[in-house]
């Protein structure tokens, strides 16, 4: 006589379930009453902890005393054979009447295995095209979104009172006058930094006292643009990303475009505004304190500051501080208006805002940096 530990799970619910598990490996279910979506959700649990506490060699479920069954029920009774084939048990139905037999036979569990999903693989030449038309999509996007708000920033020449002026002052505020700081700091050790990594080697030949020259130079010239758009994309082009991200997600651009407002001309064109008239004025902080950094060095190895500044007027002309300056505005509407076009990108998501913010930070440093090899290009065409 075989032995059996029977166990029976009550509750004043409908749906009730009984188990016997045998030595021989050979587990019965027994489902009695509604297998329905108020009672399926407990019997499921029930189910899944004692196939998981004595896993069988054999199921036998006996489904003569369900009375109801929807289509949650025969779920359960799909994931049971499901559980069958990919544990290696066979599955035996007893007493299940014809028509829930019926509904039970239109799944296939072959095609339902949630561990081996078949991979997508791609050629190589497939992930080359996929990447190429990717990149052209978003090359057209920035194109688009170029033209986008040229064609805005020249509407509001004729009718300055579209432009939201009260964005641009806080705006210029929170991306300008609160960067002030940082700037200024990596701006003195930009400084500090070049002048010793001069100082050494020219001191080799003598020519120490040029280090001046070789500071003021790429300071005025490349460094303070560069570190000040590099500062501005880190800190302003995510901060841009991140608040029209967070309105798209919440339907707020949507919204304004069913009052029949344009989110370009009204969300991002004043944040474009704003970060060009600003970030000049951070390039000539960061140009500043670059070279007090380099005038300690100098001062340290022993040449008096009336030398440093001697050097610093005769290498430094008027023409090199216009190019900085003119980067600089050329840099912030890069930083300004990617991030402004990856925030209005966002998709759907948990992820979708960090996305966006992740891509206007790369975006706007390689942007600045393409600009930066442009000009470089064209002022060595012109000879500036």
């Amino acid at each position: 006589m075989a032995h059996t530990r029977t166990s029976v799970s009550r509750s004043s619910e409908a749906g009730r379930l009984r188990s016997e598990s045998h030595l021989s490996g050979e587990m019965v279910l027994c489902y009695s009453g509604r297998l329905d979506a108020i009672n399926v959700g407990r019997l499921w649990r029930q189910t899944a902890v004692k196939l998981q506490a004595a896993p069988p060699r054999q199921l036998t479920v006996l489904a003569d005393e369900i009375t109801y069954c929807d289509g949650s029920g025969i779920g359960l009774l799909f994931w049971l054979r499901l559980q069958g084939r990919q544990k290696g048990f066979p599955v035996d139905f007893k007493g299940l009447r014809s028509d829930l037999a019926a509904h039970l036979d239109l799944f296939n569990s072959d095609n339902f295995n949630p561990d081996h999903c078949p991979e997508s693989r791609f050629t190589i030449a497939e992930i080359i095209g996929r990447s190429v038309w990717q990149f052209l999509r978003d090359v057209a996007d920035h194109f688009m979104f170029v033209g986008e708000i040229t064609s805005c920033a020249f509407k509001s020449i004729s009718h300055p009172r579209c432009i939201r002026w009260k964005d641009v002052l806080i705006t210029a505020e929170r991306a300008g006058a609160n960067a002030v700081g940082i700037v200024a700091i990596i701006g003195f050790l930009f400084g500090l930094i070049m002048a010793f990594s001069g100082a050494m080697p020219l001191r080799q030949f003598g020519a120490d006292v040029y280090v001046a020259d070789l500071a003021a130079i790429a300071i005025v010239r490349v460094l303070g643009p560069f570190i000040t758009a590099v500062i501005l994309a880190g800190r302003s082009g995510s901060a841009f990303a991140a608040e029209l991200g967070t309105m798209k997600i919440n339907n707020e651009i949507d919204a304004l475009v069913t009052m029949g407002l344009e989110p370009v001309r009204f969300l991002a064109l004043p944040k474009v505004l704003a970060t060009m008239a600003i970030t000049p004025l951070l390039v000539v902080i960061a140009d500043i304190f670059g070279l007090i950094g380099s005038g300690v060095v100098i001062l340290s190895i022993g040449f008096p500051l009336v030398t440093y500044v001697s050097h610093v007027r005769s290498a430094v002309s008027l023409d090199i501080w216009l190019i900085g300056l003119v980067k600089g505005v050329v840099f912030g509407a890069l930083i300004a208006g990617v991030g402004c076009l990856r925030g209005l990108q966002t998709e759907t998501g948990p992820s979708a805002v960090g996305i966006s913010t992740t891509r206007a930070v790369v975006s706007g440093i390689v942007l600045v940096v393409a600009a930066e090899g442009v000009f470089a290009v064209l002022l060595h065409f012109l000879g500036i």
